[in-house]
């Protein structure tokens, strides 16, 4: 190549390269979070509308709450507008606040904050329910084609974060599992009350919570009245 014509070339890139930093970014898209704050005590529920006819279920369990967003009124089915946006599934999962999967309850507390994602209309919830079917029951694998599925679907949900402000629990006498180790590392840091007055268990036991959850909602969605709203980022997959 002759030399004039490669000068042009490398002055040619040069000049893209030095105009490419003055190009702007295309804006963030505006979202608002819905800020819920709240406490609960060992088998007590706590339930808060958001809007869309959808509500912040923290549904007690025996091991401690299941974090899950449910329809505000009429009929619950099986699965929730969190579980199916938040997989893995049939495995550890952060909308478990509980002492299952081996977690003792510092551990449950140590998993802070919790992040999880969830459908914000009955049309998402729908394809996430149509792709969960597709996945084969616990220990076999799903087919290539239903991980590509709920992959496509995801992006169509939004996200949630709980954060563990305080608690109050027995502690588990239970070597860590590496899972729990895993995710866990905000004990320390994390404000609590150890009730020494109680027998220990080996898991433990989570015997009150107070929390916050932010919720981001999409532009189009119509917040309950009176929810606490600020705004915030669209959050992405």
């Amino acid at each position: 190549m002759p030399a004039k014509h490669l000068r042009r070339i490398v002055c040619l890139s040069a000049t893209l390269a030095s105009t490419l930093p003055c190009i702007a970014a295309p804006p963030a898209r505006a979202c608002r979070q819905a800020v819920i704050e709240g406490e609960v005590t060992a088998g007590q529920p706590f339930l808060k509308a958001i809007g869309g006819n959808l509500a912040l279920y923290l549904q007690p369990i025996a091991s401690g709450w299941i974090i899950r967003i449910v329809p505000a009124s009429g009929p619950r089915g099986e699965h929730d507008y969190a579980e199916l946006a938040t997989p893995p599934y049939n495995s550890v999962t952060a909308l478990s606040l509980s002492t299952d999967f081996a977690f003792r309850a510092q551990d449950a507390v140590g998993w802070n904050p919790r992040r999880f994602h969830f459908a914000t209309n009955p049309q998402t919830f729908s394809q996430l329910l149509h792709a969960y079917q597709a996945f084969p029951p616990p220990p076999a694998s799903p087919p290539a084609s239903a991980e590509q599925q709920l992959a496509s679907l995801l992006p169509l949900t939004s996200q949630g974060t709980l954060r563990i402000l305080d608690a109050r629990m027995i502690p588990g006498t239970a070597d860590q599992t590496p899972m729990a180790a895993t995710v866990a590392s905000h004990f320390a840091s994390t404000a609590h009350t150890v009730d020494q007055l109680q027998t220990p268990t080996p898991l433990g036991k989570l015997l009150w919570l107070k929390f916050r959850t932010e919720l981001d909602l999409p532009p189009a969605f119509v917040p309950a009245p009176g929810l606490k709203i600020q705004p915030s980022v669209c959050s992405s997959l």
